[in-house]
């Protein structure tokens, strides 16, 4: 394998024509007192190299903004400039809830300032009007994000102590930079940020994503220099080398502080990532939150934002804010869209949980909880066709956590071929329920996963028995007319069915969601191998199963 790459850049467009922010000010610093706060743009700070990054700091009006103040850090590379009291309607964010000064998926200042906090929102290095050569995340973001916590926590207003906080990217940049171990970062807030490069932002299960990749690499092209070529990067590294590496994250080596909040509702971007963040980082005093809703509504509805002051204000400020009395886990269990009841845990995942195996029966599209003896075979189209398998509960069932498909395949047609897995609840007149799914939508799946077939082999000191794991670092080719057995990681999600209420599992060639009316850009993969037909064998010597995570009740 290389250990070595040639990382690939382009020019940057004029930060000033972006049509979709409002319009970009001037490099000068400007200091403006409004609303309470004293609000100072572009201020130079620079970066161990040299090259200077611009920031906006908000601190409260008057003598509360003098000194002893806690600093929240949202580092983000989509323009400071790009504040607005609300984003679009569907994401649910109701009138009232921020304030005109938040930025995109950042801390509002006017709160947080009303509470004792600064907010510092950065442009990072060539990103817009700052200084230096753009790079998507790795060790170089991460120094220049260490270099700015260290400024702003010797500040002669600060207390000494930074927190970070945000949602997507401005959680992702705190995977990377707690490990580098800035003396003045004290406690950590990401709310939704994948955690490994390949396998859940440009790779699922081996197959690239072509929508979300391209789009979030023309949205961080807005620079004076140039900026990392993420999509072509990608593109020239389909299989995990030197490049992945150099993204890779020391989780284990995290002790901050933590409150991490994830989502069921984001499969296919941030939910596998956050959750494994939380289960490898060695923080002692860490917090997992895990919801069913949209994402952007769940950050800033007030009783969250709260909880995160609550949080800050035990680490930050050294308030004894009840934190420390929180359950260690706390999740929600959905029935429905993003309806269900929370519930307390110890762990994640859940101690309790007894993984069951549901054998796929082609003969009548069934789950079966017991062995099928008959050998079966189901066959589709593998462009345009699916096959599925139903199971109805004769009693209330509650699946939380992990799911795993063993599938035996045979490609007609290919020496290759790329499998697309979703879990739905049916009710008990055999429709579908629809579920909250990224950011925007009412009508998603349960859970989705992906497999390229030639990316079946398991790296196995990482695989359980319950989550797959693969290497992703070599294609081995499907013998022709032979099945083969793969498995294929399901990322986790949570439900509770009624009696008479079942699950249905869908395989298929292509995306099992794809209906996108906001152009919101979730993962999509049209990259794809497929030819001739799909074949799925069960039953007998063909042990295909799901296995799903069963939490005993009460």
């Amino acid at each position: 394998m290389p250990d070595s790459f040639e990382l690939k850049m382009i020019p940057g467009r004029d930060p000033a024509k972006n049509p979709y922010k409002p319009p970009l000010p001037p490099k000068d610093y400007v200091r403006i007192v409004e609303d309470g706060l004293v609000f100072e743009r572009n201020l130079p700070v620079a970066m161990r190299d040299g090259v200077t990054i611009y920031v906006d700091l908000y601190r409260p009006e008057g003598d509360a903004g003098q000194r002893a103040l806690p600093v929240l850090l949202a580092w983000s590379p989509y323009g400071k400039h790009g504040k607005s009291g609300n984003l679009w309607p569907p994401a649910g964010i109701e009138d009232g809830w921020n304030s005109r000064h938040t930025a995109f998926e950042a801390p509002d200042p006017v709160y947080w300032c009303r509470h004792g906090y600064a907010i510092c929102y950065p442009d990072p290095r060539g990103a817009w009007l700052s200084e230096g050569e753009l790079r998507h995340n790795g060790i170089g973001e991460g120094e220049d994000c260490y270099d700015l916590i260290e400024w702003l926590g010797v500040q002669p207003w600060c207390n000494g102590k930074v927190g970070m906080t945000g949602v997507s990217y401005l959680a992702c940049i705190q995977y990377l930079v707690a490990p580098l171990k800035p003396p003045h970062l004290a406690a950590l807030n990401p709310w939704e940020g994948f955690s490994d490069w390949y396998r859940e932002f440009a790779f699922h299960g081996g197959i690239r994503e072509t929508n979300f990749v391209e789009r979030a690499t023309m949205s961080l092209n807005w620079s004076t220099t140039r900026t990392e070529d993420t999509a072509s990067n990608v593109k020239a590294h389909p299989l995990i080398d030197a490049y992945w590496h150099s993204k890779e994250l020391d989780l284990e080596v995290i002790d901050l502080p933590t409150f991490i909040v994830a989502s069921w509702s984001d499969h296919g971007l941030h939910t596998r990532g956050t959750l494994e963040a939380y289960k490898r980082i060695s923080a002692d005093q860490k917090w997992l939150l895990v919801h069913g809703q949209k994402k952007w509504r769940h950050y800033y509805t007030p009783e969250n934002v709260e909880l995160q002051r609550r949080f800050f204000d035990q680490f930050l400020k050294g308030q004894d804010s009840g934190v420390l009395q929180w359950p260690p886990v706390r999740i929600q269990v959905r029935e429905a869209g993003s309806d269900g009841p929370f519930r307390d845990e110890a762990t994640w995942p859940l101690t309790r949980t007894r993984y069951q195996p549901l054998y796929l029966d082609a003969a009548d599209g069934s789950l079966a909880p017991s062995p099928v003896e008959r050998e079966a075979e189901a066959r589709y189209d593998a462009v345009t066709g699916c096959t599925s398998f139903n199971i109805m509960f004769d009693r209330e069932t509650e699946l939380t956590g992990h799911f795993k498909l063993r599938l035996w395949v045979q490609a007609d047609g290919a020496d290759d071929m790329d499998l697309f897995v979703g879990l739905d609840k049916i009710d008990r007149s055999g429709n579908r329920v629809p579920f909250t799914f990224y950011a925007l939508y009412d009508d998603g799946p349960l859970a989705l996963g992906w497999l390229r077939a030639s990316h079946r082999e398991l790296d196995m000191a990482k695989s359980t028995p319950w989550q797959p794991v693969h290497r992703h670092d070599r294609e081995v080719p499907l013998p022709a007319g032979t099945p083969v057995p793969v498995e294929i990681e399901i990322w986790p999600t949570s439900v509770r069915f009624a009696a008479g209420e079942g699950l249905r599992l869908t395989v298929q060639g292509h995306d099992i969601y794809n209906h996108d009316p906001y152009g919101l850009a979730f993962a999509r993969h049209e990259d794809l191998r497929n030819r001739g037909q799909h074949v799925v064998k069960t039953g007998g010597a063909y042990d295909s199963h799901l296995l799903v995570p069963v939490v005993p009740a009460d």
